[in-house]
Parts: C-alpha cells; structure tokens; sequence
C-alpha cells in the first residue's frame, strides 16, 4: 500500500457537487493499494500515519502526531498512486489491486484509524472526486508499506 500524507489547515471532498467528507486541522491521506498488499499493510499504515511526528510543537519542531494535536483525517482511495509513467505517455495502471479487494484493504485503513479515537472522514470509492486542502506547511509525504 501507499500513502501520500499531506498535513492540512482544512480539507474535503466532494461527489458530483456535494460534500462528502470534510475536515478542519489534520491530513489529508491518499490512499494506493496494489495486487500483493494484506491487512497486515493497512494496519501498519494506519499505525504509521496515526503517530507520524509532522505537527510542530511550541517550539517548532515536527513533534507531534495528528493524535496528540487532536486532529482528523480525510482518506481518499486513488489507485493512480500504482501508476506506472516509465514507458511511453499513457500510465500504466496494472500494478494497482482490483476495486473489490482494494475497497476491502481500504476500509480496514480507516477503521483501524477510528479504532484508535481518530476522526475519519472519506471519499466514495471509486467515484470521480474533487478534493480541496490548504496544505499546511507545505508539508508532503510519501509512504509505503513495503519499501
């Protein structure tokens, strides 16, 4: 699986013109799974997006978590992130997982992040979503369950 973790002021996510998910201070968490991923990758990204240190402290620093600022997640599926560019000018989607087990492994992301008192708010899988966020910071990472 693979995230791509954005620190955010406020975020949301819209279907077709209405709000489905909103948040205010927290991340924005795009959410990629390929064909070989298990629970076992969706619980360690939760426990790694849940206590990544990217939030300052009162003394600047990237100290604290999205827990212990008290923020929220906005979770968006997007099997782009498998997008394969390195040949040719199409993207290659092969890597990414097949929507049933995707949709699967993506739901165990978030609920093991509710299991841990976090807020989550999603998009609708599958659907064509338009998400807004002021990114704070900016702050963006990219992390994977395997590498």
């Amino acid at each position: 699986m693979r995230l791509v973790i954005q620190r955010c002021k406020s975020a949301s996510v819209e279907v077709n013109g209405e709000t489905v998910g909103s948040i205010g201070h927290g991340l924005t968490i795009l959410v990629g799974v390929t064909g070989d991923d298990t629970q076992k990758d969706a619980l360690y990204l939760a426990d790694k997006a849940a206590g990544l240190r990217i939030f300052e402290d009162e003394d600047g620093r990237m100290n604290h978590s999205v827990e212990d600022v008290g923020g929220s997640i906005l979770s968006v599926s997007q099997f782009t992130l498998y997008g394969d560019c390195r040949k040719g000018r199409r993207p290659n989607f092969m890597a990414a997982a097949r929507p049933e087990p995707a949709l699967e492994l993506y739901e165990a992301f978030n609920e093991a992040l509710r299991a841990r008192g976090l807020k989550v708010e999603t998009g609708v899988f599958g659907a064509m979503m338009d998400v807004s966020l002021t990114n704070w910071g900016p702050v963006t990472l990219i992390v994977d369950s395997r590498e």
